[in-house]
């Protein structure tokens, strides 16, 4: 038996979400018509409320309800020091490590020459930008450690090298081919702890 026409829709968004496959977009859509009117609601409101409010800082790059963020806005960060991540939910994983006080950068992605992303399709130029026009000492490059990681890693340590500015490399902790927003406070304190000159 066929799902219903507006169901075989719902999935067929739903699918398109990253990490979710048929399966799961269909239980997820079931699950959608099994919840209350209200329920639903608060889910389509919460979705708009979202769309509407956040918006990338003009300084980092973060999502954010205000621009600067609040991370950006903080006068009592150390203002000589930038991580610089792959995207926001690296840098909430970054951000629970409490022993990293100074700003972040986020890149919007990761170099991948199969993929036909080139330094043009992140914000590396803003990137620059920045670290010309600030009194930045070191870029902890806090990339992930796949192989599209590890190219953007240094790729940007030769860039960071020439503006004069250290550039590090998150240290031991971080398991090879292993997403940054997956790892847990200690495994990134320690790895920032124990980061190396590129």
């Amino acid at each position: 038996m066929n799902r219903p026409q507006p169901v075989e829709r719902m999935v067929e968004i739903i699918k398109k979400l990253p990490g979710v496959g048929p399966k799961m977009a269909e239980r997820i859509s079931y699950h959608i018509l099994k919840m209350s009117e209200n329920e639903v609601d608060r889910l389509i409101n919460s979705i708009q409320k979202a769309r509407e409010t956040i918006k990338y800082c003009n300084i980092c790059y973060n999502l954010s309800e205000h621009d600067p963020c609040l991370i950006c806005a903080d006068a009592t960060r150390e203002g000589d020091i930038i991580c610089v991540v792959e995207t926001p939910q690296d840098l909430i994983a970054v951000s629970k490590a409490k022993d990293y006080r100074g700003f972040y950068f986020v890149l919007g992605g990761a170099l991948s020459p199969l993929d036909a992303i080139g330094p043009e399709d992140i914000r590396i130029d803003k990137l620059i930008k920045r670290l010309k026009s600030g009194s930045i000492k070191e870029v902890i490059v806090a990339t992930d450690t796949d192989s599209k990681g590890e190219i953007t890693a240094v790729y940007l340590a030769g860039i960071i090298k020439t503006l004069g500015i250290k550039a590090t490399r998150l240290g031991y902790g971080l398991p090879v081919g292993g997403d940054i927003e997956y790892a847990d406070e200690v495994t990134i304190s320690r790895a920032i702890a124990g980061r190396t000159e590129m």
